[in-house]
């Protein structure tokens, strides 16, 4: 694990801190409300609320604004692991697929579980100075515990020269 991980989740998790990282990273999904709902080098969750601000015309959350929660649950343990590091590493989405199961309405939290994964591509463009893509799944539950939408994707890093 990158030894800076816990400095970044510190940084990330402070509320003004997190915030002013949304406003500047990502200013549409500080507009929809995204929310850190737990965050650890394996496992990162993001919420979002049904509101005004986010909805479609079926009264339900906007698909773009589940991409968002989505993409910031994969896209916090990338940012967690190269927080820091020498040489620096590139990370950008080329791919991304959805399958939306329910309609989003109320407090949607998605989930992924590839903290590992993650890691281990980082590591492994650290060493060998290959970019790397690995696929990543994002899972967004209801509060009554019934998967919403899936979201897969793939991430691409790089270690900079």
């Amino acid at each position: 694990m990158n030894p800076q991980f816990n400095s970044f989740k510190k940084q990330i998790q402070h509320p003004i801190k997190y915030r002013l990282f949304m406003l500047s990273k990502l200013p549409m999904g500080f507009i929809s409300g995204l929310k850190i709902e737990n965050l650890s080098a394996e496992q990162s969750a993001i919420s979002v609320k049904f509101k005004w601000i986010n909805q479609n015309p079926f009264r339900s959350i906007y698909f773009a604004v589940l991409s968002m929660a989505a993409e910031l649950s994969t896209g916090l343990l990338s940012f967690g692991q190269i927080y820091k590091r020498h040489p620096q590493v590139s990370m950008l989405v080329v791919k991304c697929e959805a399958d939306f199961l329910k309609k989003a309405t109320g407090k949607i939290i998605f989930t992924c579980n590839d903290g590992k994964k993650i890691e281990d591509a980082i590591e492994q463009t650290l060493i060998t100075g290959n970019g790397i893509t690995i696929q990543v799944t994002s899972i967004g539950k209801n509060s009554n515990n019934e998967e919403v939408a899936k979201f897969l994707f793939i991430w691409s890093f790089k270690a900079k020269k």
